[in-house]
Parts: C-alpha cells; structure tokens; sequence
C-alpha cells in the first residue's frame, strides 16, 4: 500500500505520461509508433504489448501500477483516441476502452453519466 505522499507523487507521473500519450494521437501526419513506445515503456507497456493484452490483463496492468479512476479513464480515453488509426483499431482497442470505462464504473460504486456517454460512444 502507497502512503498519501508517494500516492500522490505516482498519481502526478501517471497523468504527465497520459496528456503525452494523449498528444500524440493528435499528429496523424507525424505519426511515430516508437515516440508511443517511448512514453509507453513508462507505464512498462509497448504498442505489441497493448495489442496483445486482453481486457481483463490490461485492467490488472492498470491496477499493478496503481492508475486510479481518473488515470484510469483518461488512459481509456487514450485507447479510443488511437483507435480511431485504421491500423491500430484492428487490435481491439475500442473494446478494450470499453472494458476500462465499466471497470470504473462497478468498481469505483459511483454511477458517472460521462464515462456512461464515453462508453455508448465507443460502442457506437
């Protein structure tokens, strides 16, 4: 178990690692699968890892390193953002934000309107 402080500390890099994550599927045009790999091996995840994952292995993946709901769900947010690359949504992505998205749901025991809207989104 974290003490408050370190908590804090690994809640404040997860989220630096995710708006960059986030960033960069915003450059279609120079779009660079080892810069993804490089702030993907922060989170000790590689694009094959994350394609090979199932659902359930990448929750325990979040879990393991502490992601908390809303690390959680922008992570998911993240997945639905690099799923929209043809290449990349072959690999289950969407589903696999999906399955993110509901595990913040029933876990969290709070109901959310916003991440209930992302995941009717994503199934759409």
């Amino acid at each position: 178990m974290l003490t408050k402080g370190l908590r804090d500390e690994e809640n404040e890099r997860i989220n630096t690692i995710l708006k960059q994550l986030i960033s960069l599927t915003y450059i279609p045009e120079n779009w660079n699968l080892d810069e993804l790999d490089n702030q993907l091996k922060h989170l000790a995840l590689t694009f094959e890892s994350l394609s090979s994952f199932s659902s359930d292995e990448l929750i325990q993946h979040l879990e393991k390193f502490h992601f908390d709901w809303t690390n959680a769900e922008q992570f998911a947010d993240f997945l639905v953002l690099l799923s929209a690359r043809a290449e990349e949504s072959k690999i289950g992505l969407k589903e696999k934000a999906v399955a993110v998205y509901e595990y913040i749901q029933k876990e969290s025991k709070t109901f959310s309107f916003d991440i209930f809207n992302k995941i009717t989104a994503a199934k759409a």
